[in-house]
């Protein structure tokens, strides 16, 4: 397989933004300008002893900066930018997620999410919330930009436990707030019910009665190339961006094994009228719950 350089300057930026050090630290460290660090950022041959101290530094082995094998991501800040980066030139997603799967959310959901990630971290955590927003921002302009097609898989249990506790990062809110994000919950809710009701061209929403594999993951189809990712980090209800390893690969066997899944889960999924029918049961239901 032919190393693709404009790859390695990408692993190398995000890793470097989930390390949390700045490039003029990194650059010091190395004995390098900035300028340099940006311009292997930006795709240009480094030197293997260049790319072992950058390994070295950003706590990451050099197969991981090559993109032989498997790259194993255990920044959340890290992870999400490599999601950033391979939306660039992507065509097609699968994603395969718990209750709500961020690109389909409304205009609305940024605001909570990010009330909702600050909840679940501790005081230190509060500028990891933030670069991940930041992400997360420039991935949703992407997707409107570019308006790949989307198929996205969902649970119907963890809906229905969404709805149910709201959207929350931690348990001891009062009531009022607690009241406040399960409305917030069934305005995402009812916004997927409309994009399955208007069938809308390049989406696919499919609610799977039932649970999913606790672990996410999306398939991105670019034109040369599939890749996979694969992702203990959650974005809503119990959301989690403070621990886990994330994999991102090419390699078929993978590939062929998850796209199966999907196959699978795609045939059993509520679709269309149907599923947004199936979903507002779930809607009326959690309301009788709560009332």
């Amino acid at each position: 397989m032919a190393i693709r350089f404009d790859d390695i300057g990408n692993r190398l930026k995000a890793f470097r933004l989930g390390s949390g050090l700045s490039a003029d630290e990194i650059a010091s460290r190395l004995g390098i300008s900035r300028t340099a660090l940006y311009r292997f950022e930006k795709g240009e041959v480094a030197k293997i002893e260049t790319l072992e101290s950058l390994s070295d530094l950003l706590d990451v082995s050099v197969p991981t900066l090559l993109g032989v094998g498997v790259e194993y991501i255990s920044s959340a800040v890290a992870f999400f930018e490599r999601l950033r980066q391979i939306e660039e030139s992507v065509q097609h997603i699968v994603v395969l997620a718990g209750s709500i799967s961020f690109l389909l959310t409304s205009d609305d959901y940024q605001q909570t999410l990010e009330q909702v990630l600050m909840e679940s971290v501790p005081d230190d955590g509060k500028e990891l919330v933030v670069k991940i927003m930041k992400i997360l921002a420039e991935r949703k302009e992407t997707c409107r930009r570019r308006n790949p097609g989307i198929l996205n898989l969902i649970s119907g249990a963890e809906i229905d436990r969404m709805l149910r506790n709201g959207l929350v990062g931690r348990p001891d809110l009062s009531d009022e707030t607690r009241r406040a994000r399960r409305g917030c919950a069934r305005a995402e809710a009812e916004h997927l019910c409309g994009i399955m009701e208007r069938e809308q061209i390049g989406v696919q929403i499919g609610i799977i009665p039932g649970t999913l594999p606790h672990n996410s993951f999306q398939i991105f189809r670019q034109p040369d190339r599939k890749i996979l990712a694969l992702s203990p980090y959650r974005l809503g209800e119990q959301p989690n961006v403070l621990g886990g390893i994330a994999m991102i690969t090419s390699a078929p066997e993978a590939l062929n094994l998850h796209e199966r899944t999907v196959e699978d889960l795609w045939r059993r999924a509520l679709k269309g009228p149907a599923g947004a029918e199936h979903l507002r049961g779930l809607i009326a239901n959690a309301g009788e719950g709560a009332a």
